[in-house]
């Protein structure tokens, strides 16, 4: 059997990345952390997991599941938009990690064929509240379409959450544009920045997923207000450069399976403005056998603001 020991670098084991955010102004780049003992802070991951594909040779997801579900665990992410993943491995992952609960549809027919983009949520807590899925299409609700130049379907799950000990309500978005059209990634990226307004409101939002767009893309531009044709008051905030204490790992979340990984961001995770964050890293870590997939995760570290009436 492979062993599945992790070869983890000791700022890994020191520092778990954590992700936390309340109400108020973006912090300074030099403010130190202050989570206050006892704060409930949530820690929230974005992880493509790679579909199963028996292509793969040994980093098919035989091989790989238990790195995967071992990742998940050991970070202790509250909650995982995850990306890529057919049914078959989302069984798997819910047997292996039964302290979590999960929604999301099949993005060929709104039930149970295609990839997923499923969200796993830490059941002690926090507590759905709503949840759907729209499409990344000019007609989001009707399941199974086509996008624009896209190459495949591409879907968008959302849960409304409220965390278990203070009460505080806050929505979650995980996505994944699709590989080929750039059309398709710049229309997905006004579309989802419709809805997140439409759906979310003034409530607090954390937007993640795997993007296939680098920092230098227009689709980056619009999300974060930066394009001629963004609309500013519906901008997200990339976590890497809210975060008060230095990103953790590499700048670089896809690497192929290979030893190296392609340079550049193209798994990210936003919050809304009036979002506060802490803490932000990309886990880099490799197994004697490989790595737990051909993208890294992204993590970070959220304190919800009050409950909203």
């Amino acid at each position: 059997m492979p062993n599945f020991h992790h070869i983890l670098i000791p700022a890994c084991l020191s520092a778990l990345l954590f992700f936390t955010v309340a109400a108020g102004s973006p912090p300074r780049s030099g403010d130190p952390p202050n989570i206050e003992q006892g704060s409930n802070s949530l820690r929230v991951m974005t992880f493509n997991i790679r579909f199963d594909n028996p292509a793969d040779g040994a980093n098919a997801w035989a091989n790989r599941k238990e790195r995967v579900a071992s990742t998940v665990r050991f970070h202790g992410a509250d909650i995982v938009g995850m990306q890529e993943a057919l049914k078959s491995q989302i069984d798997y992952l819910a047997e292996a990690l039964p302290e979590y609960g999960w929604f999301g549809v099949g993005r060929d027919d709104g039930k149970e064929a295609g990839e997923f983009s499923p969200v796993f949520y830490r059941l002690e807590r926090v507590e759905v509240l709503a949840q759907s899925t729209f499409w990344l299409s000019e007609t989001p609700m009707v399941a199974g379409k086509l996008g624009w130049d896209a190459a495949c379907n591409r879907v968008v799950t959302w849960g409304k959450f409220r965390e278990k000990v203070s009460g505080a309500v806050f929505y979650l978005f995980n996505t994944h544009f699709d590989h080929a059209g750039d059309t398709a990634r710049v229309e997905s990226a006004k579309l989802l920045l419709a809805k997140i307004a439409e759906i979310a409101g003034d409530f607090p939002a954390v937007i993640c997923g795997d993007f296939n767009a680098r920092e230098d893309s227009e689709v980056y531009r619009i999300l974060s207000g930066r394009s001629a044709t963004a609309d500013p008051q519906k901008r997200i905030f990339d976590c890497r450069y809210l975060s008060q204490t230095a990103h953790h790992g590499p700048l670089a979340t896809f690497n192929g399976f290979n030893p190296t990984p392609t340079p550049g961001r193209i798994d990210y995770i936003f919050v809304k403005p009036q979002l506060r964050v802490l803490r932000h890293g990309i886990l880099a870590e490799r197994w004697e056998e490989g790595w737990a997939s051909d993208h890294f995760p992204v993590l970070a570290e959220v304190v919800i603001a009050p409950a909203q009436q």
